[in-house]
């Protein structure tokens, strides 16, 4: 799978796989993250520091694709504690990226949903859902 909608659902199996290099290179040098803890442009490198403290994964629900290098992912966000592994919370999230020159540049974290997801990233449901994938 080629194109924005697979730099993220590659860059999204990456994060499940705890997969640190294939992440790094899936990522621009410099990628800006927002999350519940804050926002920041950060070297790509910290990704790896990231993924081994977050305990997240997931499993995508539906994909939304723009125009632009706009996606939105609708998924079910597990987040576990990473010495015991034992589970601590599980919600519906919606995750905005933005795809440049084949990297992802953006991510943002939208406990609220996908519908926050969408209006941040100027999505529509119904226009931009994702309803086949090759």
């Amino acid at each position: 799978m080629r194109g924005d909608l697979g730099v993220v659902e590659d860059w999204l199996t990456a994060v499940n796989e705890g997969a640190v290099d294939r992440l790094e290179a899936l990522s621009h040098e410099q990628v800006d993250i927002v999350g519940p803890r804050g926002q920041g442009l950060m070297d790509r490198r910290v990704l790896g520091e990231w993924l081994a403290r977050s305990g997240f994964r997931s499993q995508p629900l539906r994909w939304f694709c723009g125009a632009d290098g706009g996606v939105v992912v609708e998924h079910a966000g597990r987040w576990h504690d990473v010495a015991t592994g034992k589970p601590q919370s599980e919600r519906i999230i919606g995750s905005e990226f933005v795809v440049r020159a084949g990297r992802v540049a953006k991510y943002v974290r939208h406990d609220s949903g996908v519908a926050a997801a969408l209006s941040a990233a100027g999505l529509d449901e119904h226009r931009d859902l994702v309803t086949s994938r090759r």
